[in-house]
């Protein structure tokens, strides 16, 4: 964990120690303490959440509107290198030295594409590689809906 965060969390630590101790001594209760406890605790998972998710690239790729190309943006947080998309059945196939965070790239088709899969593999800066699938369509349903569920209870659109 970063030392700001460390400082941050110990520094949470001695606050609640504190009115534990002033709660404990002058009120003779805890409830003031339990929330302290609770406000730590939420500080401490939110901070350990926050570091999972450094370094995490999240490549979306949809067809353009005129369905001659193919649009790449990568909405994570951390650089993707050595991209390489492949259409598939199209036989077409790139790759992309790097993509920065909140950035996209275009590659333009010489023809229409109806329907097809984009199979995409990637690096983060730390170098883990992610693999991925995108189903493409120009007029049905793709896979560039945000606000799709990950988990979908009922059924989805």
């Amino acid at each position: 964990m970063d030392r700001h965060y460390k400082i941050i969390l110990a520094a949470g630590l001695l606050l609640f120690t504190v009115i534990f101790f002033i709660d404990f001594y002058f009120f003779k209760d805890l409830y003031f303490t339990g929330i302290a406890a609770i406000m730590l605790a939420v500080l401490g998972m939110s901070l350990f959440i926050m570091q999972d998710s450094r370094f995490l690239p999240e490549i979306s790729v949809f067809l353009r509107d005129d369905a001659k190309g193919i649009i790449i943006i990568n909405r994570g947080n951390d650089i993707a290198k050595k991209i390489h998309v492949a259409i598939v059945p199209y036989n077409f196939e790139f790759d992309i030295p790097s993509l920065a965070a909140d950035t996209r790239y275009e590659y333009p088709f010489s023809e229409m594409i109806s329907e097809a899969k984009a199979a995409l593999t990637y690096q983060n800066s730390q170098g883990l590689p992610y693999s991925q699938m995108f189903r493409l369509s120009a007029l049905g349903k793709s896979d560039d809906e945000l606000l799709k569920p990950a988990f979908p209870l009922f059924k989805w659109k």
